[in-house]
């Protein structure tokens, strides 16, 4: 299995369109692409109450359980069926629900940090990273968190201040030298994304380009 599966991982600062890009490949090639979040393997704090959890800093690669993912990446490229965990952004905690991830031809593994860690990159094919603005990222953020994990409009201001962006300044900008394809502007860069779907389409189909 592990010669037939082809690993993308997409990375890129928070907001930078990372997720579009992902579905529009799992649009394009539906049941052959299973993906992998590093979001949903952040470390429970069960044992923390609310105001505690939130403030810790969740973007550091510390707060994540990098190890089981990895873990969890190679067995799928060895066939097998994993119970990724799932993250309440809500409570800040890990819930107790998993999903079953099975074994596809093609896994993305999508993430701010998975090209900060070099056991991570040894694992993907391609490492594709989204460039985009600050200011448009930022944005897009508040959007999110407000609208879609019930945050208040201060309490993402403080934490993008505070974590996101030193964060993004110390690990996630740096690690875009590990990558083998920048992609400006996301899942608004047409050219690139065709020629991600070409590459995949190849694997697929077994016509190499």
């Amino acid at each position: 299995m592990a010669k037939d599966i082809l690993i993308i991982g997409i990375a890129g600062g928070t907001g930078s369109g990372k997720t579009t890009i992902t579905d529009r490949l799992v649009d394009r090639f539906g049941k052959d692409v299973s993906v992998i979040k590093h979001d949903n393997y952040y470390k429970a704090h069960h044992d923390m109450d609310y105001e505690e959890r939130s403030k810790l800093n969740y973007d550091h690669p510390n707060s994540l359980d990098t190890d089981l993912m990895i873990e969890h990446i190679k067995a799928l490229k060895e066939g097998k069926s994993v119970e990724c965990p799932v993250y309440d952004f809500t409570i800040h905690d890990r819930s107790n629900d998993t999903v079953t991830i099975n074994p596809t031809k093609v896994l993305i593994i999508e993430g701010i940090l998975i090209f900060e860690d070099k056991r991570l990159c040894k694992e993907m094919d391609i490492k594709i990273f989204v460039d985009t603005d600050a200011d448009v990222r930022i944005l897009r953020r508040i959007l999110r968190d407000v609208k879609e994990r019930g945050r208040s409009l201060d309490s993402v201001v403080d934490q993008y201040l505070t974590t996101v962006k030193p964060m993004h300044e110390q690990y996630v900008e740096p690690s875009k030298k590990n990558a083998d394809i920048i992609i400006p502007e996301g899942g608004h860069n047409i050219v690139a994304l065709d020629m991600v779907i070409d590459r995949v389409n190849a694997h697929l189909t077994g016509k190499h380009i």
